[in-house]
């Protein structure tokens, strides 16, 4: 059941956990101009009309202007999270706009992400690499539709191997201006995740440590923090 709408809770999270493959920079563009609209000079510019300003903003088009985030440290982390979104997107979000997702804790972050990197080897049919990732932590305040607990009520927005009803769930609720969704994880019992639908409301984005994901022929990899 979709149709319905999840209530409302006031959510009051610090220290959420998302974790994100290191070769994705830390700071970029969109960290240094204070307003959006300098951003149409930058890209006017020569020396920044190259390939790597096509791949750091993305697509930037998706998000509103009065949305972006700019001119602040990890600004150009939180607005990768809704330009870069991943191929097919995520549980309540399409490939054509992103959410900022992040698990209440760092098991619950984990556990999510490795099962998304692990579904990408199984498409390769090996598992036998490594993988660096950045985890960050964010703080949200603000009123967000409640999915916790209502696995059988909502049921095929909890489907494990399907998308559709959650997704069009969380189109809906992003068109009538929805900040986002608070939920059961599916890849950790127990786990509550959020998704963010609006760049502003991901506040105080810092790095809290690093991780290494390691297979070595099974789809269970080692996990160890660095450093």
């Amino acid at each position: 059941m979709t149709d319905a709408r999840p209530p409302l809770s006031r959510l009051r999270w610090t220290g959420t956990n998302r974790l994100v493959p290191t070769r994705y920079p830390s700071a970029g563009i969109l960290d240094r101009i204070a307003r959006p609209e300098d951003l149409d000079a930058i890209v006017e510019l020569e020396s920044w009309t190259n390939d790597r300003v096509s791949a750091e903003l993305g697509l930037l088009h998706s998000v509103p202007r009065e949305e972006w985030v700019t001119g602040t440290p990890m600004a150009s982390v939180v607005m990768a999270a809704f330009c870069h979104p991943r191929p097919g997107g995520g549980r309540f979000s399409g490939p054509g706009r992103g959410a900022w997702y992040a698990g209440r804790t760092l098991d619950t972050a984990l556990a999510e992400s490795i099962h998304h990197r692990t579904r990408e080897l199984d498409e390769v049919g090996s598992y036998e690499t490594r993988v660096q990732m950045r985890l960050y932590h964010a703080d949200f305040n603000g009123m967000f539709h409640d999915l916790r607990g209502r696995a059988a009520q909502f049921r095929g927005v909890y489907d494990p191997d399907s998308y559709v009803a959650s997704q069009r769930l969380g189109a809906a609720l992003l068109a009538e201006d929805a900040n986002g969704v608070v939920f059961d994880s599916v890849r950790h019992e127990g786990g509550h995740c959020l998704a963010c639908f609006r760049p502003a409301l991901v506040q105080n984005v810092r790095v809290a440590a690093h991780y290494e994901y390691v297979w070595e022929g099974r789809p269970q990899p080692r996990v160890r923090r660095l450093g």
